[in-house]
């Protein structure tokens, strides 16, 4: 059974005259230690995901899923402190933009031992205590690439650099030893040698503790290497799911493969200062989605039927959304 169940997931915006439908039917499903990426462009949905998952929608937005479970328990009907402990203690959240994730009136050492759960922490006396949290607060900083711990434990959230601010985030998120890490784009801004060691971090604790992670970056490269499955989005639908080798070898719907074309790494054939081909058109606005398949009016195989919407078709593990498929005979 999956750790994280979701099924036709449905997000609609009231915008004062009418509601605008943000995700339309997603499907996500996140297996206990499995690295899963959400990949897809600007505008997609990705971040709506990750706060519908947190609990963190604004009051004018509409959720409803068939099923949205976790271990087996609806997140749906939940009460606030319920879905609050479970946030706590069991899925932990690297938002995209850290600063404003961060209380400005507190310190980011005070703010991250304050996120260590009581249980972990060791000692009978208040110094005890005082001082094992302390402890754990830095072995945890060091760990994601903050060398210098006094500088920054001791600062404010406005006083640092963005890329401090996105690992102290991080941190924030592994020091509860959760068992499911939602990071939306982790790595962005962040240097090479700094986005090797943040990676090859999750890597190591997906492996050694079993820590399922949701993958959220533009990253392909990044994701490539250390995903398991792969999950593609376009304007607020889920066009196709799969194993990550199945769709870099053989992706089935057009979108996935325009991703894929779109990223140098993938393209061993291709020649040096070519151009890297892409899809013509942008994301349609939420205001104005073309009806049935969203893609339609962007996709170099539209036909008739994509005025309809395409079902969730599958093959064996792989799922797809499409009338005209890759696999199928050249249109």
């Amino acid at each position: 059974m999956p750790m994280l169940d979701i099924k036709n997931l449905t997000l609609e915006i009231d915008n004062g005259t009418s509601r605008v439908k943000a995700l339309d039917r997603v499907n996500l499903t996140i297996k206990s230690g499995e690295i899963r990426a959400l990949v897809g462009e600007s505008g997609s949905g990705k971040s709506l995901i990750v706060a519908a998952i947190s609990g963190a929608l604004p009051d004018q937005f509409y959720l409803t899923a068939d099923r949205m479970d976790w271990n087996g328990e609806s997140l749906l009907s939940m009460s606030s402190e319920q879905r609050r402990e479970i946030m706590r203690r069991d899925i932990a959240v690297v938002f995209q933009n850290p600063i404003s994730a961060l209380d400005p009136s507190a310190t980011l050492g005070e703010q991250l031992e304050e996120s260590i759960p009581a249980e972990l922490v060791e000692g009978k006396w208040f110094w005890q205590r005082r001082k094992s949290r302390r402890k754990a607060a830095i072995s945890t900083v060091h760990k994601v690439g903050i060398k210098h711990h006094r500088n920054y434990l001791n600062a404010y959230p406005h006083q640092i650099p963005t890329d401090i601010g996105q690992k102290f985030m991080i941190a924030m998120a592994l020091i509860s030893q959760p068992k499911l890490l939602i990071v939306d784009d982790p790595t962005r801004g962040m240097e090479t040698t700094t986005k090797t060691q943040v990676l090859k971090l999750l890597t190591r604790l997906n492996q050694t503790r079993s820590l399922s992670i949701l993958f959220i970056s533009h990253d392909l490269l990044a994701i490539s290497s250390m995903a398991h499955t792969m999950t593609v989005l376009y304007c607020g639908q889920s066009v196709e799911s799969g194993r990550m080798k199945m769709l870099r070898k053989r992706p089935l719907h057009p979108y996935t493969k325009a991703l894929l074309d779109s990223a140098p790494s993938f393209r061993h054939d291709l020649p040096p200062k070519s151009i890297l081909p892409n899809m013509d058109g942008t994301i349609p606005s939420l205001k104005h989605v073309p009806i049935g398949c969203r893609l339609g009016p962007r996709c170099p195989r539209a036909q008739k039927d994509c005025v309809i919407t395409p079902a969730v078709r599958r093959i064996h593990d792989h799922t797809y959304s499409c009338h005209f498929p890759l696999h199928m005979e050249k249109l």
